[in-house]
């Protein structure tokens, strides 16, 4: 007989653990968060030691928890992989839907406008639309086909994760606005009101290197958990927003938006938007006809950018 303890116990340690929240495994579990505090207390009393350090509401993982989450992240991974595999395909009517998901920002500026060219090319496959800002591990979403994610790309056993491309990251305004900063130099930092984008992965001191500024003291302005938003913000004059090209596309083009600096400035290549399914998955039409389309709306956007700079 196998020494271990309770399976229901072990799962609502790792969900809490790798979530880091009780009240996020409840609602990932389907239990109430009482249900989770009792399976984790009892695995606590069979391990004779605290694997949670609680305190003002808050609860951090021990040395000892650390090495159980480890462990189990692991063996679940496993598990997962190999169910994953001996599961019946789906009914002819899920393989024929694909389910994509994605930030908010990259749906509205980038993915929903150029979506009804993909809708006409591919009339057989429905497409499922759904976003979020926070990380997506399809290692535990079965019901997501393709994940577009941002920031750093997602690592997993049995993941495909490629770049959607390079984008640029620039500082922009409205032209009013970088008349009244001025050129590139000492002192413009001063000259203008700087808008963040929370989760962005590019920062401010960033750019401020790149262009050999000293980065100045101070907060900056307004902070935006969206891209677009932070975008509209720019757009209606309360600053300069530090964003990528790829959601302010139509506001350049329009003359809404410009280079803070001009060709004065220079602006941050990353990438930041990286293509996600399942090794397995990968030869499935649906799969491979949405990242190709992907693949190639993306390079005849950056090609039409070129060529109108």
């Amino acid at each position: 007989m196998r020494r271990i303890p309770s399976f229901p116990a072990l799962r609502a340690f790792e969900s809490a653990a790798r979530l880091g929240s009780f009240a996020r495994a409840s609602a990932e579990l389907h239990l109430t968060p009482s249900a989770v505090s009792h399976q984790i207390r009892a695995l606590e009393r069979w391990f004779e030691r605290p694997l949670f350090r609680r305190a003002n509401r808050q609860a951090t993982l021990t040395a000892d928890g650390a090495r159980l989450l480890a462990g189990l992240t692991g063996a679940f991974d496993a598990i997962e992989a190999l169910c994953a595999e001996l599961s019946p395909p789906p009914p002819a009517a899920l393989a024929a839907a694909l389910a994509v998901h994605c930030t908010p920002s990259f749906a509205a500026k980038w993915l929903g406008p150029r979506l009804p060219a993909f809708v006409e090319a591919h009339p057989g496959i429905a497409i499922r639309l759904s976003t979020s800002a926070d990380p997506v591990d399809l290692g535990r979403h079965g019901e997501i086909d393709i994940l577009i994610a941002y920031g750093r790309p997602p690592r997993g056993p049995g993941l495909t994760v490629e770049s959607l491309g390079p984008e640029e990251i620039a500082a922009l305004c409205t032209p009013e606005v970088a008349r009244a900063a001025g050129p590139v130099g000492p002192g413009l930092a001063e000259r203008f009101t700087r808008l963040d984008s929370s989760f962005s992965p590019v920062r401010w001191p960033d750019w401020f290197a790149q262009n050999g500024l000293t980065v100045p003291a101070g907060t900056a302005g307004a902070a935006f958990d969206r891209g677009s938003l932070v975008i509209s913000a720019a757009v209606q004059g309360l600053g300069v927003a530090l964003e990528t090209l790829r959601f302010a596309r139509d506001e350049l083009g329009a003359g809404q938006l410009v280079r803070l600096g001009g060709d004065r400035a220079e602006s941050l290549t990353r990438d930041l938007h990286f293509i996600c399914y399942r090794e397995r998955d990968e030869t499935l039409a649906k799969i491979r006809a949405f990242r190709r389309w992907l693949l190639d709306v993306e390079a005849e956007s950056r090609a039409g950018q070129e060529t109108s700079a």
